[in-house]
Protein backbone atom coordinates (compact mmCIF):
# COMPACT_ATOMS: atom_id res chain seq x y z
CA UNK A 1 0.00 0.00 0.00
CA UNK A 2 1.13 3.55 -0.97
CA UNK A 3 1.97 6.03 1.30
CA UNK A 4 -1.16 8.62 1.08
CA UNK A 5 -3.59 5.18 0.70
CA UNK A 6 -1.94 4.23 3.95
CA UNK A 7 -2.04 7.76 5.65
CA UNK A 8 -5.61 7.54 4.22
CA UNK A 9 -7.20 4.55 5.78
CA UNK A 10 -5.42 5.03 8.94
CA UNK A 11 -7.08 8.46 9.55
CA UNK A 12 -10.08 7.67 11.85
CA UNK A 13 -12.34 8.77 9.39
CA UNK A 14 -11.43 6.24 6.94
CA UNK A 15 -10.24 3.55 9.53
CA UNK A 16 -11.99 0.41 8.74
CA UNK A 17 -12.42 0.86 5.72
CA UNK A 18 -11.66 -1.49 3.22
CA UNK A 19 -8.43 -1.62 0.77
CA UNK A 20 -10.59 -1.42 -2.56
CA UNK A 21 -12.53 2.05 -1.44
CA UNK A 22 -8.79 3.35 0.08
CA UNK A 23 -7.43 2.75 -3.80
CA UNK A 24 -10.78 4.66 -5.02
CA UNK A 25 -10.50 8.01 -2.67
CA UNK A 26 -6.79 8.14 -2.75
CA UNK A 27 -7.30 9.30 -6.06
CA UNK A 28 -8.91 12.27 -5.09
CA UNK A 29 -6.38 12.82 -2.44
CA UNK A 30 -3.11 15.29 -2.24
CA UNK A 31 -1.24 16.63 1.10
CA UNK A 32 -2.07 20.40 2.40
CA UNK A 33 -0.27 22.77 4.54
CA UNK A 34 -1.60 25.92 5.87
CA UNK A 35 -0.10 28.26 7.93
CA UNK A 36 -1.12 29.50 11.11
CA UNK A 37 -3.92 32.32 10.00
CA UNK A 38 -4.86 30.87 6.90
CA UNK A 39 -8.44 30.05 6.33
CA UNK A 40 -8.61 26.82 4.59
CA UNK A 41 -12.72 27.46 3.68
CA UNK A 42 -14.93 30.42 3.71
CA UNK A 43 -18.36 30.66 4.58
CA UNK A 44 -20.50 30.82 1.31
CA UNK A 45 -17.78 29.78 -1.14
CA UNK A 46 -17.59 26.25 -2.71
CA UNK A 47 -16.94 23.19 -1.06
CA UNK A 48 -14.82 22.00 -3.05
CA UNK A 49 -12.30 20.16 -1.33
CA UNK A 50 -12.39 18.61 2.43
CA UNK A 51 -9.60 18.11 4.83
CA UNK A 52 -8.25 15.28 7.26
CA UNK A 53 -6.42 16.83 10.02
CA UNK A 54 -3.21 14.99 10.66
CA UNK A 55 -1.56 17.67 12.72
CA UNK A 56 -2.49 21.08 14.07
CA UNK A 57 -5.35 22.76 15.66
CA UNK A 58 -8.25 24.37 13.22
CA UNK A 59 -10.71 26.70 14.53
CA UNK A 60 -14.55 26.79 12.91
CA UNK A 61 -16.14 30.34 13.12
CA UNK A 62 -19.37 31.73 12.28
CA UNK A 63 -19.76 35.69 11.46
CA UNK A 64 -22.44 37.35 12.93
CA UNK A 65 -23.32 41.27 10.97
CA UNK A 66 -21.26 44.27 13.07
CA UNK A 67 -19.54 41.62 15.50
CA UNK A 68 -16.39 39.54 15.25
CA UNK A 69 -16.08 35.90 14.37
CA UNK A 70 -16.90 33.32 17.07
CA UNK A 71 -15.08 30.34 17.30
CA UNK A 72 -17.75 27.44 17.75
CA UNK A 73 -15.39 24.48 17.87
CA UNK A 74 -11.98 23.73 17.49
CA UNK A 75 -10.40 20.79 15.51
CA UNK A 76 -7.13 19.03 15.67
CA UNK A 77 -5.77 15.69 14.39
CA UNK A 78 -7.85 12.68 13.62
CA UNK A 79 -10.66 15.38 12.92
CA UNK A 80 -12.22 16.18 9.09
CA UNK A 81 -12.89 19.99 8.11
CA UNK A 82 -15.89 20.04 5.91
CA UNK A 83 -19.37 17.98 5.28
CA UNK A 84 -20.52 20.67 3.19
CA UNK A 85 -19.08 18.82 0.07
CA UNK A 86 -21.62 15.70 0.22
CA UNK A 87 -24.60 17.65 -0.15
CA UNK A 88 -26.12 20.28 -2.32
CA UNK A 89 -25.78 23.17 -2.57
CA UNK A 90 -22.27 22.17 -1.80
CA UNK A 91 -21.13 25.85 -0.01
CA UNK A 92 -19.30 26.27 3.00
CA UNK A 93 -21.31 26.78 6.13
CA UNK A 94 -18.48 28.03 8.07
CA UNK A 95 -15.18 29.62 8.19
CA UNK A 96 -12.33 27.14 9.22
CA UNK A 97 -8.89 29.29 10.34
CA UNK A 98 -5.59 27.32 11.13
CA UNK A 99 -5.06 28.47 14.73
CA UNK A 100 -1.15 26.76 14.35
CA UNK A 101 0.65 25.08 11.34
CA UNK A 102 -2.22 22.32 9.90
CA UNK A 103 -0.61 19.48 7.86
CA UNK A 104 -4.16 17.70 6.20
CA UNK A 105 -4.89 15.29 3.55
CA UNK A 106 -7.49 17.72 1.07
CA UNK A 107 -9.63 15.28 -0.75
CA UNK A 108 -11.26 16.07 -4.20
CA UNK A 109 -15.21 16.91 -3.50
CA UNK A 110 -15.67 16.82 -6.91
CA UNK A 111 -13.79 13.49 -8.08
CA UNK A 112 -15.03 11.93 -4.88
CA UNK A 113 -18.85 12.85 -5.30
CA UNK A 114 -17.70 11.67 -8.98
CA UNK A 115 -16.71 8.29 -7.13
CA UNK A 116 -19.97 7.62 -4.62
CA UNK A 117 -21.90 8.17 -7.49
CA UNK A 118 -20.85 5.21 -9.69
CA UNK A 119 -19.88 3.36 -6.27
CA UNK A 120 -23.22 3.74 -4.48
CA UNK A 121 -22.18 1.14 -1.69
CA UNK A 122 -19.10 3.45 -1.01
CA UNK A 123 -21.53 6.90 -0.93
CA UNK A 124 -23.63 4.80 1.31
CA UNK A 125 -20.56 4.09 3.17
CA UNK A 126 -19.46 7.73 3.52
CA UNK A 127 -22.83 9.27 4.15
CA UNK A 128 -22.80 7.06 7.06
CA UNK A 129 -19.60 7.97 8.52
CA UNK A 130 -20.30 12.30 7.65
CA UNK A 131 -23.99 11.62 9.58
CA UNK A 132 -22.22 9.75 12.68
CA UNK A 133 -19.69 13.11 12.28
CA UNK A 134 -22.35 15.61 12.18
CA UNK A 135 -24.29 13.35 15.20
CA UNK A 136 -21.33 14.18 17.19
CA UNK A 137 -20.51 17.79 16.70
CA UNK A 138 -24.53 18.49 17.32
CA UNK A 139 -24.38 16.68 20.31
CA UNK A 140 -21.19 18.41 21.85
CA UNK A 141 -23.06 21.98 20.29
CA UNK A 142 -25.63 20.94 22.81
CA UNK A 143 -24.00 20.40 25.82
CA UNK A 144 -21.66 23.55 24.75
CA UNK A 145 -24.49 25.61 24.48
CA UNK A 146 -26.24 24.30 27.58
CA UNK A 147 -22.97 25.12 29.80
CA UNK A 148 -23.32 28.79 28.39
CA UNK A 149 -26.60 29.19 28.90
CA UNK A 150 -27.01 27.52 31.92
CA UNK A 151 -29.22 29.09 34.94
CA UNK A 152 -26.37 29.86 38.05
CA UNK A 153 -26.81 28.03 40.86
CA UNK A 154 -28.60 29.25 43.55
Amino acid sequence: MAGLERILLEHPFFRGLDAAAGSLIVGCARNVVFEPGRYMCREGEPADEFYLLREGTVALEIAAPGRAPSVFLTLGEGEIVGVSWLTPPYRWSFDARAVDRVRALGLDARCLRAKCEADHDLGYELMKRCLALLTRRLHATRLQMLDVYARPAV
